[in-house]
């Protein structure tokens, strides 16, 4: 058996016990701030868990390197695939992400192994804080780890681009999901583009609308009702998500999933990169 959406604490601690190929990741960061990922990890992480990192692990620094622009921009695949296996990955191991922050960051690890064509990963339900309350925790750096084996598959999650995008712009058959603040996504306020707003015609679901008091995500039926209220009718074949820079989309993702959605597509220059390219019309409100 192998979890590919979310998984508990309760299952994660069998998966330990059981000896089965496993690999944890901690993700978490803080937006402006990443040095501050490395002080969290040494604080207190996971035990065994390994750090990946949004910035030196998750994203690429070289254009040469990118598939796409914005301030996260996605590392070709190949790349990705180097990282995974400088961090210990193999591909017969079950991946756990999980990070203190919402799911905001561990998010962007899930899909990008999709995007690797590796489905066996999951989400740990509640993050750092659930675990806390019930399982081991440890300071200090990273385990030493053999390097892993891991080979890239056929993609199981779509990626678009800008001029993608654009091109559907206003046609019934895309529906861009912001998930942004509504502040933001307003255009009341902006402190990390140029330019505030949002793409014409994006609906506004911020990211942590999926998750409930606990730090868990929603039920199903709840995801399912509130997703069906923001489509209000509109193809969810056509969806496509995107933030700020591609990385607080994921948990909307990965809520349409849980909710019996299709696989949505990710776009993944998001705002920054939208934002950035001259031309491209822009909305308030």
């Amino acid at each position: 058996m192998h979890y590919t959406h979310l998984i508990s604490v309760d299952e994660l601690k069998a998966l330990h016990a059981s000896d089965a190929p496993l690999l944890v990741f901690d993700c978490s960061s803080e937006l402006g701030n990443p040095d501050k990922a490395d002080a969290m990890f040494a604080e207190k992480h996971i035990a065994g868990a390994v750090q990946a990192h949004l910035e030196r692990d998750l994203s690429a620094h070289d254009p040469a390197n990118a598939v796409n622009g914005g301030r996260h921009p996605l590392p070709k695949r190949e790349l990705f695939a180097q990282t995974l296996q400088a961090l210990g990955f193999d591909n017969a191991m079950q991946a756990v992400v999980y990070d203190r922050n919402g799911a905001n960051y561990c998010g962007r690890l899930w899909w990008m192994l999709k995007w690797a064509g590796h489905d066996a990963v999951a989400v740990l339900d509640g993050g750092l804080q659930a675990w806390e309350a019930a399982g081991a925790v440890e300071s200090g750096p990273p385990p030493r780890r053999a390097r892993g084996q891991f080979s890239l598959k056929p993609a199981l999650r779509r990626l678009v681009h800008t001029d993608e995008v654009l091109q559907q712009l206003g046609r019934p058959t895309q529906t861009l999901i912001d998930a942004r603040g509504a502040a933001r996504y307003r255009g009341e306020t902006e402190t990390l583009d140029p330019v505030a707003g949002h793409i014409p015609g994006a609906l506004n679901r911020p990211f942590t609308d999926n998750l409930g008091a606990d730090g868990r995500f929603k039920p199903r039926e709840q995801l399912q009702a509130e997703f069906d209220a923001l489509l209000a009718g509109r193809d969810a074949v056509g969806v496509v998500h995107h933030c700020g820079s591609g990385v607080s989309a994921v948990p909307n993702v990965l809520a349409m999933e849980l909710a019996g959605y299709p696989p949505a597509a990710l776009y993944g220059g998001s705002w920054s990169e939208w934002s950035r390219t001259p031309g491209l019309p822009m909305a308030q409100g």
